[in-house]
């Protein structure tokens, strides 16, 4: 569902896949080529959310800002995993935030990392590049490998693919039943 909020309309280009369980409301900005997959919800109600190109947000994802002081600002080819929570923080290009993660208001995510699976970055941490980020509270624990790298580039790649995927069969008409 698309829904605008205060007279804003959430800006998406049609390259981008939007499942129709999937919430966007209000001040969000898309890039080209985004997908945002099942029961996703992206809240810009009280302030606005950037998302960039080909950025993949998937299933049960929450992103929101806090009001006046914290938008969400996502970068071009970054995968959110599933049942990630994203709070008024700035992810940069090429990151990939690891299922059931949670960041919140004022954190930024460096360039090229990982933020592993289930990991809590905590408000106002600021991760450099090529970082990869575990634990909670969150911390830099290495660098990010080269096949960490080219992890993250395929990871945002694919679901670039997925969502066409999805998008030429949603334009074809059932073919028949079946329970």
């Amino acid at each position: 569902m698309i829904r605008t909020f205060q007279g804003i309309r959430p800006t998406i280009p049609t390259s981008c896949f939007i499942e129709e369980t999937a919430v966007v409301i209000g001040d969000v900005v898309m890039g080209e080529d985004c997908s945002v997959w099942f029961n996703a919800v992206i809240r810009g109600d009280v302030h606005y959310i950037r998302i960039g190109e080909r950025t993949n947000v998937q299933d049960l994802c929450m992103l929101h800002v806090t009001h006046d002081t914290h938008p969400l600002i996502i970068g071009n080819d970054v995968t959110i995993g599933h049942n990630v929570v994203l709070h008024g923080c700035t992810i940069q290009d090429r990151v990939l935030v690891g299922m059931g993660a949670i960041i919140m208001d004022g954190a930024v995510i460096g360039e090229d990392s990982v933020v592993g699976a289930g990991s809590l970055v905590v408000e106002g941490t600021v991760v450099p590049p090529k970082s990869v980020i575990l634990g909670s509270p969150g911390r830099v624990r290495r660098g990010a490998s080269e096949a960490e790298l080219a992890w993250i580039k395929e990871s945002a790649a694919n679901y670039m693919k997925y969502a066409r995927q999805y998008m030429d069969d949603s334009a074809k008409p059932p073919t028949g039943f079946r329970l």
